[in-house]
């Protein structure tokens, strides 16, 4: 297992089409839930929470929201049918991850969106550390509430992601990232 700044400099995305079987076990699946929920959490207000989507239940959602596209457009074309039922279907494992985020007395909104922030990127890192490889995704089902609602979404939540887990069968490939100069900025009394 690598150290933690090692760990934490060579987490990378891979596309959900490239994380295949085997997916994370029982234990595997519960150790990085544990992980995702250990994030900092004023008032300790758990604002957010899991759905989880593996084996049959991945086609089974996927079925219901080329469902909902078919009843919107009875025109639309069988590839992008196709396209919904394999949606869930592209990794082993898909947790959705659903912000609960409330109007609180002491607790703005805000901070506890950021929470369900944490909560996704340890799940990504908790499965980078593990041996798999993660994808956090919203793509429009996130952005849709009936799509939403199909998916588990009940009224007042919102998706914050959709993190595909699997095993890799791609290299990881790095991205250009800012340079410091560029985003960090130094406070002074001047």
């Amino acid at each position: 297992m690598p150290d933690a700044l090692d760990l934490l400099r060579t987490r990378r995305s891979i596309p959900a089409q490239f994380l295949a079987e085997p997916g994370p076990n029982e234990a595997q699946l519960e150790t990085l839930l544990t992980i995702a929920s250990r994030v900092p959490d004023h008032g300790k207000l758990a604002p957010w929470r899991f759905v989880i989507f593996r084996g049959p239940a991945r086609t089974a959602a996927g079925e219901r929201l080329a469902a909902l596209l078919k009843a919107r457009d009875p025109a639309v074309s069988e590839a992008r049918l196709a396209e919904e039922r394999a949606r869930l279907a592209r990794a082993p494992l898909v947790v959705a991850l659903i912000s609960r985020a409330a109007e609180h007395v002491k607790i703005p909104i805000w901070e506890q969106q950021l929470s369900a922030g944490a909560a996704a990127m340890n799940l990504e890192i908790a499965a980078h550390a593990m041996g798999f490889a993660a994808c956090w995704l919203t793509e429009w089902v996130a952005y849709d509430a009936e799509a939403a609602a199909i998916l588990g979404v009940k009224p007042g939540e919102r998706i914050a992601g959709l993190i595909h887990v699997g095993t890799p069968t791609i290299p990881p490939q790095d991205r250009p990232r800012p340079a410091l100069a560029d985003i960090v900025t130094e406070w002074t009394a001047d």
